[in-house]
């Protein structure tokens, strides 16, 4: 009897036997390179390892048979054609930057990097529309509309590292997105190659669009596991102007999130609104020395953009909620070099952590819990309780203007005791987030790290809508197996 799934197996079925390994002879590769670009395919094992992670911990990357670095979109059809005619999973990737294990290697898999798909195919001034292929980093498209006069606001911290299709394959926020939104909010339509190599283009050319069920945004957020996206043409608006900045300094965490919540409560808009907490100004001035007060239990930096009359005013009654809330020092100023020296300390965050890591164990796991404003006070609560029982250190930034949470768990890897109290208490985040009202990650996505939370958070009914459309778009498996909704 045949091994070989059928179309009617369910989708945890269709690409494994019993013992997990697909059913496939790697023999059959030679064919698929014959079909694709020259140079895009290779089995060397050691390329294939380089290749098959991103840079989540405790998630398995083992056992991916091939890489492929598409060069255009029918490279992508042809494994995706080669894939469901041989029942092979396949894991697409772009820039490998996410830290949630969606990137990684399955076994038996192909995996599909786009990465070198980077071209911006055409910018529409009148338009305000940009047509770009998936690889291209979001900085370097921010760099390129430049000198049109436009913009692209969702900024993720690792903005000079994600590709725009990893962005919108995570619906990825940002330092911004409190004002600007994030990156569902600019995509007009998306060029998407299905599992079964089928190129379909969702969404309309135009600014308004009804007809028929909206797919485009079904796939904004679905990290791979329903098709490919190829081609994604964003909408820009006007180069954001010069913000003017505040800062302010804190005795403690919850002093400074009352503010962002009375703030924003009362009327506050934003474009920018960052948390830092003590720990992580330290290790900040030690990762840079940037001169932030290492005194401080805590600091926001926010900035508005409107004109300059408005602006000042909301300088001022920033500085009067800071200042009821408890604040040590407010300033602010309008001098562009003072601003974009803050975000450049703010955007090191990620540096500083994996510097302070390794030097103590090497361990980091970082969470991104979004809660409701009002909830995040609380939220800084129990992460001290956390803190006083676990013994842990854990570093905390926000993108505090919509509470999207950023704690970070350092503990020893190389102690089993230490690492498994750091996993409890990575759980015990996530928990929180959903009992104050909140989601179990705002832009970093499920991919593999956080696959057995999500049924905690979607109802029966969700559930069931998730697995019907899983099933229908590939009812093979194929796509991503064992990541989001492997356990919905």
């Amino acid at each position: 009897m045949s091994n070989l799934p059928t179309a009617t197996d369910s989708p945890a079925e269709a690409v494994a036997r019993e013992d997990g390994v697909p059913v496939f002879d790697p023999a059959a590769l030679a064919d698929l390179g014959s079909r694709l670009s020259p140079g895009s395919l290779t089995t060397d094992p050691d390329v294939v390892d380089a290749h098959s992670s991103d840079e989540a911990l405790f998630c398995p990357r083992e056992g991916a048979i091939a890489l492929v670095r598409a060069a255009s979109t029918e490279d992508v059809q042809e494994v995706m054609r080669f894939a469901t005619e041989h029942r092979v999973p396949v894991v697409p990737q772009g820039a490998r930057s996410g830290i949630s294990g969606g990137a990684n290697a399955v076994p038996g898999a192909i995996l599909l990097n786009v990465s070198k798909m980077k071209d911006i195919v055409a910018v529409n001034e009148a338009e305000r529309l940009v047509t770009v292929q998936p690889g291209i980093i979001n900085q370097d498209l921010k760099d390129r509309l430049a000198p049109y006069g436009l913009s692209y606001p969702p900024d993720p911290g690792s903005v000079a590292l994600s590709s725009i299709g990893g962005n919108i394959a995570t619906n990825a926020g940002g330092l911004c997105c409190v004002k600007y939104g994030v990156t569902r909010d600019y995509v007009r339509s998306l060029k998407v190659v299905l599992a079964d190599g089928t190129l379909t283009t969702l969404g309309p050319a135009t600014a308004k669009g009804v007809a028929g069920l909206d797919m485009r945004h079904l796939f904004i957020g679905s990290e791979g596991t329903l098709g490919i996206v190829v081609e994604a043409t964003l909408r820009l608006i006007p180069a954001l102007p010069d913000p003017f900045t505040a800062i302010a300094t804190f005795p403690d965490e919850r002093s400074g999130l009352q503010t962002v919540a009375d703030f924003m409560a009362g009327g506050g808009v934003p474009s920018l609104l960052e948390f830092l907490d003590g720990s992580s100004l330290r290790m900040l001035n030690d990762y840079g020395d940037f001169g932030l007060d290492a005194e401080a239990g805590a600091m926001l930096i926010m900035q508005v953009d409107q004109s300059p009359t408005e602006s000042e005013a909301a300088m001022e009654t920033f500085a009067e909620v800071a200042r009821r809330c408890g604040a040590l020092d407010v300033a602010y100023s309008d001098d562009p070099t003072d601003s974009a020296a803050l975000i450049t300390a703010r955007r090191m965050i990620q540096p500083a952590y994996e510097k302070f890591a390794g030097a103590h164990g090497g361990g980091q796991l970082l969470d991104d819990v979004c809660l409701p404003r009002t909830a995040v006070p609380e939220f800084c609560d129990r992460l001290s309780a956390l803190r006083e029982s676990s013994g842990l250190e854990i570093a905390l930034v926000a993108h505090a203007g919509d509470g999207n949470m950023h704690p970070s768990v350092f503990f020893d890897a190389g102690d089993e005791a230490a690492t498994a109290t750091a996993q409890e208490v990575f759980e015990e985040i996530m928990r929180i987030g959903i009992e104050l009202g909140g989601t179990i990650t705002g832009e970093h996505g499920v991919g593999y790290l956080k696959r057995a939370w999500l049924p905690n958070e979607l109802d029966e009914g969700s559930r069931r809508i998730q697995m019907a459309v899983k099933n229908a778009l590939d009812p093979l498996g194929i796509l991503n197996p064992g990541k989001m909704l492997a356990q919905v």
